[in-house]
């Protein structure tokens, strides 16, 4: 399976915070903001992603990744001239999708959870066995502003519905989804919505229409964060703190995953954390290192 992180627009809900850097290279608590969604194809096992931007932004996510050997991954990246809908990830990755399944997460969501791994890898198993589409449905009190799934008893998806004015249920559709190849074919047919995009509800609607749409719903203990607004943002970076300082742990650490996933070695861990200098992030890395190789792991 592929990865493809969508992280284009023009962030004009934060301005002026984004008129001169990428809304998605702003700081969530010690880490910019793309880290968490990165961090999300990491936990599902992809290592080949591909990274969506502006022709202004993209050179600034590659000073930053590289090309993703520090982590274990193959990072390539691909720009987006406009920011005509998300379904358009799938008609620009075309040639890095190749005929494999694919993940797409949008670059300003974050998830955690306990046991998100668990869902991620369950999600990518149904997509590559059974060749459904998995999305992700959050309950929200406003689901108006969001597209919408409704489900029947057996959570069976039932309709999708983009910002209706009178929403059939609270479970808001967020930035993950997982598809098999069939996606590309499925992106080339949609044409632009009323608001001149190429709409990801009609990438859901025509696997719907086949029966081959599965919600996976985060429930309780479960965050999901969208970052679009200053207030957001701000909420955001409180949550990580908070969670980091009550378990000493880092959310969306891709060095410590790289590492716990095999492949990097605790060496290369160490290293990294030396790289990045006298940073409270570094000596995480340091210390990571250090206890496992006491441990002898």
């Amino acid at each position: 399976m592929k990865g493809i992180i969508l992280a284009g627009g023009s962030g004009s809900r934060l301005h002026p915070l984004t008129l001169a850097v990428s809304k998605q290279l702003l700081p969530v608590y010690e880490k910019p903001m793309i880290y968490y969604p990165l961090s999300v194809l990491m936990l599902a096992g992809i290592r080949d992603i591909l990274i969506i931007s502006t022709p202004r932004d993209l050179p600034a996510f590659k000073r930053l990744f590289r090309d993703g050997r520090q982590f274990g991954l193959q990072l390539t990246y691909a720009v987006q001239p406009s920011p005509d809908g998300l379904a358009q990830a799938f008609t620009i990755g075309r040639d890095f999708i190749k005929n494999e399944s694919v993940c797409l997460v949008l670059g300003d969501n974050i998830f955690y959870g306990a046991g998100l791994q668990k869902l991620l890898l369950e999600s990518r198993r149904k997509v590559e066995q059974e060749q459904l589409a998995v999305i992700f449905g959050y309950y929200v009190d406003d689901p108006e502003r969001y597209g919408v799934a409704s489900v029947d008893r057996s959570g069976k998806v039932i309709a999708i519905d983009e910002k209706p004015a009178v929403p059939k249920s609270n479970q808001a559709v967020v930035g993950l989804y997982f598809y098999p190849n069939s996606v590309i074919e499925v992106a080339d047919g949609v044409v632009p919505s009323p608001r001149g995009e190429l709409e990801i509800t009609s990438v859901n609607q025509h696997f719907l229409d086949q029966g081959r749409l599965h919600l996976q719903q985060l429930s309780r203990g479960f965050a999901w964060l969208d970052t679009g607004t200053q207030e957001s943002l701000v909420e955001a970076t409180e949550f990580v703190k908070a969670v980091e300082h009550r378990t000493s742990l880092k959310i969306a650490c891709l060095e410590e995953i790289a590492f716990r996933s095999g492949w990097i070695s605790g060496g290369q861990l160490s290293e990294l954390g030396d790289f990045l200098g006298k940073s409270s992030y570094g000596a995480y890395l340091k210390k990571i290192a250090n206890n496992v190789e006491s441990q002898a792991y």
